[in-house]
């Protein structure tokens, strides 16, 4: 499995043999699929030491090549570009190291330390549409660092405090009557989130009513009653009092558990939990003492501030005039206290919307500011929103796209989707419910995950769960076709094994093609590490399920007469259902053994 760095030092021969000089780095790329080979060398750095032009040059490394090298059977010059064709006998070996080696993918433990960030809600509405995204991409992120060796501690902070809490609060007194989930048969932070809404829809009568007695508004907007007692809750929750921390306790309860539940089903889990609640306080500590050391200034008001003008930002507030916590005051308590917790990890990955850009850029400048040389080993994960074909989410008018809600029409377009296509049959309704399941949500999160996190995107449940094209089930469908395959192999009594193919020299150009994808897996787990991107691996999955179901249509593999050919094609299968299997599983994605 070293063909790069063994094509590579070969090169380097040619290089120095032809033009008699030490090569700069060589540039290899997988060859385009339109033209023949499987590696292209990019021959236009090496003109300056062939003094030829770029053609000429990658010619004569061709010949070279082909002459010096055994295991190099052909090549093409396009453009200046060096297309290099392997043996069969190459391709037969990696099929061989990739079927023995179960592990594939999964690169040995580096004793290296990262911690993610992910979800980190508001305890004041259930998670919706965005939420599904950050939760995936925090979750694959995650896996991804560990398959390339990494201890991964995943983390979320929960916003359990602030003035959107209390306006929750504030509706619930005012219209409650004392509604519990129990007595209203809703999940906890469903509940909540309808008193969220309520508070808004109240909140805006009353500005309206204020602004028709000659206000302007902006004093509407304080004035208003519900506004006034959210303002009041918060101080009253500062202050530490008993009632008002009894109410919140319960209706955070509350959300907790439905938080649970929708947790459970998407598939992500947590190692830690950070509160907002526990670490404002040592956030203000830090802002205190920053104030002390000359790092921070305070205005005439009391208000404590940051001049980041230097950096090229404005000037950021830290604390209130009446001495209250803003949001980046917890952001830097809960910064320091991770990097206590857990001090061998070498840095802090925070998935959260692009919307946060600069808060993430203010925060890291605050804390190196503070002394903590770590900061630079913080990094914003920056994604981009989800749309809808109907339009964007609102929160708090009550349009948001619920995640629940929507889990529940991806399991029941599965359903509709399957026994349309008559995939269920010989399975018992737990066994259908569960492969809904599977299927529903491996096409919401594939869907989610397969477009470059930095980019805005528009989700569309209907294409999502097509059975074609670039779509989760598409690839569970790969994946079940290759194991019923082999379930029919074994009960037609044919073994496989790597020993079984080691002689074989000739392969058809679709098998060829199916291993110089398999050959690629590990490179793409490492490039998907290096830059956060699951999109990486759901690419990949998608084109080797892709060039495995070419292969599957035109060549047969039960139906072949030589038994080296058979054996081949066995161990080919085989190794493409365990590397979807394992991309999957870093998307976090199920695949099924029947569909």
């Amino acid at each position: 499995m070293q063909i790069e760095q063994q094509l590579t030092s070969e090169i380097q021969k040619a290089v120095r043999h032809l033009f008699g000089a030490e090569p700069p780095d060589i540039q290899l790329q997988p060859t385009r699929p339109e033209f023949a080979g499987s590696h292209t060398l990019v021959c236009f750095p090496l003109t300056r030491l062939s003094r030829k032009s770029p053609d000429e040059t990658a010619q004569a490394i061709g010949a070279y090549l082909t002459a010096n090298v055994p295991w190099i059977s052909a090549f093409q010059v396009v453009k200046g570009f060096l297309n290099i064709s392997l043996s069969d006998s190459v391709w037969t070996k990696v099929l061989a190291y990739i079927f023995q080696h179960t592990a594939y993918g999964t690169l040995p433990a580096s004793g290296r330390e990262i911690m993610v960030e992910y979800s980190s809600p508001n305890t004041n509405k259930p998670l919706h549409l965005g939420h599904l995204r950050n939760n995936f991409l925090g979750w694959s992120v995650s896996e991804i660092l560990k398959a390339n060796g990494y201890t991964v501690h995943r983390v979320q902070i929960i916003n359990d405090r602030g003035i959107h809490i209390c306006k929750s609060m504030a509706a619930w007194k005012l219209f409650g009557n004392g509604e519990t989930p129990q007595s209203s048969g809703m999940k906890g932070d469903h509940l909540v989130g309808k008193y969220y809404v309520e508070f808004d829809r109240q909140y805006k009568k009353e500005v309206k009513a204020l602004m028709e007695q000659g206000l302007s508004e902006e004093e509407a907007g304080k004035q208003a009653p519900i506004m006034q007692l959210a303002t009041d809750l918060l101080r009253r929750w500062e202050a530490k009092d008993e009632e008002t921390l009894s109410l919140w306790r319960t209706m955070n309860g509350w959300v907790y558990q439905g938080f649970e539940a929708t947790y459970r089903r998407m598939g992500v889990t947590f190692d830690k939990l950070y509160y907002e609640s526990d670490t404002y306080l040592l956030g203000r500590e830090e802002v205190l003492k920053g104030l002390q050391q000359g790092v921070f200034y305070k205005k005439e008001d009391g208000s404590v501030w940051v001049d980041l003008t230097a950096e090229g930002l404005d000037h950021k507030v830290l604390l209130r005039a009446d001495g209250t916590s803003v949001y980046i005051t917890q952001d830097i308590g809960t910064a320091i206290l991770r990097f206590r917790d857990f001090p061998n990890i070498e840095g802090q990955i925070y998935t959260v919307g692009n919307e946060q850009e600069y808060h993430f850029k203010v925060l890291f400048i605050i804390l190196r500011k503070l002394g903590y040389s770590w900061a630079e080993k913080c990094h914003h994960l920056s994604y981009g929103m989800v749309d809808l074909p109907t339009g964007k989410m609102k929160s708090r008018e009550g349009t948001v796209v619920d995640a629940d809600d929507l889990m529940d029409e991806m399991v029941k377009d599965a359903e509709t989707l399957t026994r349309q296509l008559g995939k269920i049959e010989g399975l018992t309704e737990a066994e259908a419910r569960e492969l809904f399941e599977t299927i529903g949500l491996g096409a919401l999160k594939f869907f989610l995950l397969k477009v470059d996190p930095r980019k805005r995107m528009l989700f569309d449940p209907q294409e999502s769960i097509q059975l074609q094209g670039f779509t989760g089930p598409f690839i569970q469908y790969t994946h079940a076709r290759i194991k019923a395959l082999l379930r029919k192999a074994a009960q037609e009594g044919i073994s496989f094994g790597a020993k079984g193919f080691e002689n074989l020299q000739k392969l058809e150009p679709a098998e060829r093609h199916v291993v110089q994808v398999l050959s690629r897996y590990e490179e793409k787990v490492k490039e998907a590490a290096l830059l956060y991107s699951p999109a990486i691996i759901a690419n990949y999955a998608y084109e080797l399920a892709r060039e495995y179901n070419q292969f599957y249509q035109t060549i047969p593999v039960l139906g072949e007469t030589d038994n080296s050919s058979v054996q081949f094609r066995l161990a080919l299968s085989d190794a493409v259902a365990r590397v979807i299997a394992h991309a999957m599983h870093l998307l976090g994605i199920r695949v099924p053994e029947r569909m």
